[in-house]
């Protein structure tokens, strides 16, 4: 995958700072994974979902004849999860790199000592190469302690079936789309109407997909508040997203399907639903649930409501990889300038640093199966202003016990009343 020259000489300078100062450190743990002159590295990178880094791979590999480089992917991160920690509790089996979503970082920043610090590998000069929230993210309260480098920011917005919309009596047009729902009341009315002309596809896919967005627009903090203190049933803005996800559920507009389940994948393809809350990283999944004979049918407008955070990674390196400084310079290359204008072209995973937001090869990018929708401009145009969301170390974990619930009203085996009862005492019992 071609990048800008300029791209790959700044690569080539952060990786050749990284090595420099890893030297001049002469730490323990850089010492401990230092390989003989000519010696065959395997480095190994455990992911979810989509990267986007198989030709960033080739790429490093080729200008480091001497690593090989093993990614080891689980698709579904709430398969992931409690894999990685397994291997973190046990001291071995994570890998050289671990992909860190947001959901689930802090988690693991409770023990920054499970990771090689990336400060001590000379990422510091790197901070300006990041959105300063993202940066601060993965950094110890202390600012001692940078145990990750991000790779995206989960820009929002709405995919939809353009086909489904004109056969429904709707605009097509992806202006005239985001105009249809400036807000998500305006949303659900869009979607009687779409019911209303008595298409057999739904108007979404999931409530879980439906509340995740609006959940994020609501303020700085979901489940739990900055002290880690469960607050879903204070916080306000929690039950403003459940009451707003459960008047589209019993207005009949969901599919009734379960997020990442076999019926939700196959979905795409069948035309079960003609939008989803989709984040820049789900395009890539769309195309490939979707298949190319949807190319052209799928389209991207504005997400109803502010702009807002939804999921985006970091790279991280544990301590019991056996080569921290070869893990430490491939995770910083791999969210490099490069390697996240690569991963964008690739999966659509959209930037987190500012100056590839800015680069005109993002900007003016269109992704062709979305009918030639500038996704570039579209998630570009509030990535930059996208403020963090406080996601408690139980994030994963009690928000899961949501998405249960809103599956159980959606499936109507629960009144609402009923679901919010049991949200409250499932999340109760999963936060620890």
């Amino acid at each position: 995958m071609t990048t800008q020259v300029r791209r790959g000489l700044f690569a080539a300078a952060a990786i050749t700072g990284l090595v420099a100062t890893a030297a001049c450190g002469g730490g323990p743990a850089e010492q401990a994974g230092t390989p003989q002159a000519g010696e065959k590295i395997e480095l190994v990178v455990k992911t979810f979902s989509k990267f986007g880094y198989a030709e960033l791979y080739k790429k490093y590999e080729a200008t480091h004849p001497n690593i090989t480089i093993k990614e080891e992917n689980i698709a579904q991160l709430g398969d992931y999860l409690p894999k990685l920690q397994q291997w973190m509790a046990a001291g071995s089996g994570a890998g050289d790199i671990v992909a860190l979503e947001e959901g689930i970082l802090l988690q693991f920043m409770a023990k920054p000592d499970n990771f090689v610090n990336l400060l001590d590998h000379g990422a510091g000069p790197l901070q300006d190469k990041f959105l300063d929230w993202k940066w601060k993210q993965a950094l110890t309260p202390d600012g001692k302690t940078l145990i990750g480098l991000g790779t995206d920011v989960g820009a929002q917005g709405m995919c939809y079936r353009r086909d489904l919309f004109e056969q429904a009596g709707l605009p097509t047009g992806r202006e005239e789309v985001g105009k249809l729902w400036p807000t998500w009341d305006a949303y659900l009315e869009t979607g009687k109407k779409f019911a209303a002309a008595g298409k057999e596809a739904r108007f979404f896919d999931s409530a879980g997909g439906i509340f995740q967005n609006v959940l994020m627009q609501q303020g700085d903090h979901t489940y739990f508040d900055t002290a880690n203190k469960l607050v879903i049933d204070t916080n306000p803005g929690v039950k403003a997203a459940w009451d707003t996800t459960a008047a589209m559920v019993t207005a009949g507009l969901s599919a009734k399907l379960q997020m990442w389940g076999p019926q939700w994948n196959a979905g795409f393809k069948k035309g079960s639903f003609a939008t989803i809350a989709c984040p820049a990283w789900m395009l890539g999944l769309i195309k490939e649930q979707a298949g190319p004979g949807l190319a052209g049918k799928w389209d991207v407008a504005r997400v109803p409501g502010p702009g807002a955070v939804r999921g985006g990674s970091f790279l991280a390196v544990p301590k019991q990889s056996k080569h921290p400084k070869e893990a430490a310079e491939l995770a910083a290359f791999l969210t490099s300038p490069e390697g996240q204008l690569a991963a964008f072209k690739a999966e659509n995973n959209f930037p987190s640093s500012p100056q590839v937001i800015d680069d005109p090869a993002v900007q003016a990018f269109t992704n062709d199966y979305f009918n030639g929708a500038p996704v570039g401009k579209i998630f570009g145009e509030s990535a930059k202003t996208l403020e963090p969301v406080y996601l408690g170390p139980d994030n994963q974990a009690v928000g899961d016990r949501v998405g249960e619930a809103l599956l159980a009203l959606e499936q109507g085996k629960l009144s609402v009343s009923d679901a919010w009862s049991k949200a409250l005492e499932d999340a109760k019992r999963s936060a620890k």
